[in-house]
């Protein structure tokens, strides 16, 4: 399959194309929220109840009162421990495990454009076969890269638009990680500033729900996958 770039399109047919996916599958949008959240709380309890981290944290927060510097130094000694170190080896590895979970409504979104109607086993799309190996091994290529650029901030938000359109050509292309990369790339470096405003509005939005109304996040927390795959529908096409 080849992929090559249209004339720009605009911001608002890009959002608006956006919204009209995530409001055609609200029903999917919660039944990924419960299932994710479901099996994240569930792991993040359990490993809290083993290794007592919140309340290790709640003891460390008390040392605020005595200076940022006190502060800082009881949360490195926190942080070092095995405990800690532990709970969050389980953290990551649940968070790595529910990643394939997203691409499931990439299936459903190319369902909604052939006239197929969607089912909720499509949500496991990502699971099916060498999928979620495919999947698991580029989530974690991107977890540890993310995790050393975060404290720079910019770094971290360049690495998410390089990056916005791996996982979609991986799905609907069948390219290999760096494949996609590099395309995602040459992708960012013509649309920089559709996906830089994309992806602030994909984060806004994906929070706002529990922000404003708790229960509302269930449904705006899977949004983000609806703004990738209307950026990627505009702007790549896809031929045999």
């Amino acid at each position: 399959m080849n992929s090559k770039y249209p004339q720009k399109p605009g911001l608002d047919f890009i959002l608006k194309q956006a919204f009209f996916y995530w409001n055609k599958t609200l029903v999917f949008q919660l039944m990924f929220s419960i299932m994710y959240f479901g099996i994240f709380l569930t792991v993040f309890f359990m490993c809290d109840m083993k290794y007592g981290i919140i309340g290790e944290f709640n003891e460390v927060g008390k040392y605020m009162q005595d200076g940022m510097k006190v502060y800082m130094e009881q949360l490195n000694k926190l942080v070092s421990t095995d405990n800690y170190q532990n709970f969050s080896l389980w953290i990551m590895g649940t968070t790595i495990f529910l990643y394939p979970l997203n691409l499931g409504f990439f299936q459903i979104y190319r369902k909604m454009d052939t006239g197929e109607k969607p089912e909720l086993s499509d949500l496991f799309a990502g699971y099916n076969g060498l999928n979620f190996f495919r999947y698991v091994s580029y989530y974690i290529f991107w977890y540890f890269i993310y995790r050393f650029t975060f404290p720079t901030i910019i770094l971290a938000v360049a690495w998410v638009c390089i990056t916005l359109f791996v996982a979609p050509m991986m799905f609907f292309m069948n390219k290999t990680i760096f494949e996609s990369l590099s395309l995602s790339f040459k992708a960012m470096k013509v649309y920089f500033l559709e996906i830089l405003v994309c992806v602030m509005i994909a984060i806004i939005f994906k929070y706002i729900g529990f922000a404003l109304f708790f229960i509302g996040g269930l449904f705006t927390f899977p949004f983000w996958n609806a703004v990738i795959y209307s950026l990627y529908k505009t702007i790549f096409s896809e031929k045999m």
